[in-house]
């Protein structure tokens, strides 16, 4: 038990830096969008934040499959998205300030929807295909 316990340590920390690194670069293609070229900058910051909703869940629920982080992230990156079309002063309020932004949004849009699920899927293949070969998780 101990050793699976240790593991699981070094794995939400693997998490944890993925979703760092994932904020990061997200954050970069909002900030730098100006010198990157214009899709980047249009898609990847939605990309992005989903991805990090992704690896998020797998630090939090470290013993959940893929599949089941993947079905998750959807859900709740898409249930951000649909909640948009709620307009209500006070949501509006938090969404007007910028932590409220980044992480509500600010406004309905089908394209975030498709933006939201190819991050997913990258990250995923990335966590599938790439950590489980470097890390044994």
């Amino acid at each position: 038990m101990k050793h699976q316990n240790g593991l699981s340590i070094k794995n939400r920390w693997v998490y944890f830096i993925a979703v760092i690194i994932t904020m990061a670069a997200g954050l970069a293609s909002r900030t730098y969008g100006a010198v990157l070229p214009n899709w980047v900058h249009e898609h990847f910051g939605d990309a992005l934040w989903a991805g990090m909703i992704y690896f998020g869940v797998r630090m939090v629920f470290i013993h959940l499959s893929r599949a089941r982080a993947v079905w998750i992230s959807v859900i709740f990156s898409w249930g951000v998205e649909f909640s948009q079309m709620i307009q209500v002063p006070w949501l509006n309020d938090l969404r007007s300030t910028l932590l409220g932004a980044l992480i509500l949004g600010r406004g309905f849009l089908v394209i975030d929807l498709i933006r939201y699920l190819i991050g997913i899927l990258c990250v995923y293949f990335i966590d599938r295909f790439i950590l489980t070969r470097f890390i044994r998780l």
